[in-house]
Formats: structure tokens, sequence, C-alpha cells
């Protein structure tokens, strides 16, 4: 089976000193943080201006980090936001974290992210306007 994997955003995020833990390197935590901060850029880009936190809203249902190397400080951290095959309510997420020019990842991720009804909190169909954009994701990185 041929999984559907397109880049549906790029997130610039600079590391900031207090990224930082006592073993010298960015915390575990942190890298969570990076890949949230592309997930809700790339809602607002997603979702039209009237609508997005309004009437829908997206939460996760899972997330998952592989840490592959030490990120520190200084540096500026570039998170690619790949998305999957929307499904009726939810749509898979995995993300790619590198530092600076080095082409080597520091690490990745993945959530499951569903959309919500902001009024009921309980989970929705992907609107169509929103399953049409999904679908040509490569158009909004």
């Amino acid at each position: 089976m041929n999984e559907i994997r397109r880049l549906a955003h790029i997130e610039r995020i600079p590391i900031r000193w207090g990224d930082m833990d006592a073993m010298g390197h960015v915390n575990n935590t942190v890298y969570f943080r990076f890949m949230e901060q592309a997930r809700i850029s790339w809602f607002g880009r997603l979702v039209p201006g009237e609508e997005a936190w309004q009437s829908t809203g997206v939460v996760i249902a899972n997330a998952s980090c592989n840490y592959r190397r030490a990120m520190t400080y200084p540096g500026t951290v570039e998170v690619k936001l790949f998305v999957g095959a929307p499904g009726g309510a939810s749509v898979p997420t995995t993300y790619e974290l590198r530092v600076d020019a080095d082409p080597e990842p520091f690490a990745d991720g993945a959530a499951t992210v569903v959309f919500i009804d902001m009024k009921s909190q309980k989970s929705k169909r992907i609107p169509q306007e929103i399953r049409a954009r999904l679908e040509r994701a490569g158009a909004t990185a």
C-alpha cells in the first residue's frame, strides 16, 4: 500500500537559551512544542479565518517523537509538516525537524489531528472545503 504524504507547511523556529535543560541540550518536551507550533500555524493557513477556532478546531489523538540527535542553542529549527490521506474526522501528520542547514534530521514525529466542533468539543467530519485543501496540501507549504 502506497501511503500518501504531502508537504503541507514549513515552520522555522529559533531555539531559545531556555529551551535547553541541565544536560545542555534542548529538552525532549520542547521537540513536541516545535511540532505543535508548526501544526497550529498550518491549521491557521488551512482553515478560513472566520472559521478557525470559532466553529472548527483541532485536537490531537496521539503524538510521537523519535529523537535522532541532540539540539543545542543557538540555531533555528525547521519543522516540515506532512499530511497523509484524510479520514472522516482526522488526518495523519508527520514531522521532520532539522537545524539550520544540516541536512540530517534531528528528530521526526507524528500526530493524528482530529477536527472538532468548537461549541460541542466533539469530533466532526472534515468540512468539504478543508478536505479539498488537505488533498492538495502541497499548495499551502
